[in-house]
């Protein structure tokens, strides 16, 4: 499931030089280690408590949006409900491309806007634009 949701990123950055953020990472690094291992991927780390120094402190719920400047893509992996609507206002804000992997059978909580379930191989997960 991993690979497929790695390889839908990577399928939405195509062979174009892009900056792609993961908000509210954690502790799972195994979606951030393929990507920064592309070429023509730059990849940001947030969370508002880093877990190491690869990591850029930013509280989702009040962003520093000079770090997203540019960012096409912003994805999350598990992010607790209270972030959802966080994550669509930031995504909406910088003119970005959101993907959020839910909890296994999480609802997502972004009130009036409606992101679109994805498939894709065994990934299951939702996007915005």
């Amino acid at each position: 499931m991993w690979d497929d949701f790695a390889e839908y990123i990577l399928g939405q950055a195509g062979d174009k030089n892009i900056k792609i953020a993961e908000v509210a990472v954690g502790k799972f690094d195994r979606i951030a280690d393929y990507l920064n291992s592309k070429d023509n991927i730059t990849l940001i780390k947030t969370d508002i408590s880093p877990k190491d120094e690869t990591v850029i402190k930013d509280d989702i719920t009040n962003p520093n949006l000079e770090l997203y400047k540019g960012t096409a893509i912003i994805y999350s992996i598990r992010p607790p409900g209270e972030l959802h609507p966080h994550l669509v206002k930031l995504a909406c804000e910088i003119n970005s491309q959101l993907i959020i992997k839910p909890l296994t059978n999480e609802d997502l909580n972004t009130g009036k806007v409606k992101m679109k379930l994805k498939n894709f191989g065994k990934a299951s997960f939702y996007t915005l634009r």
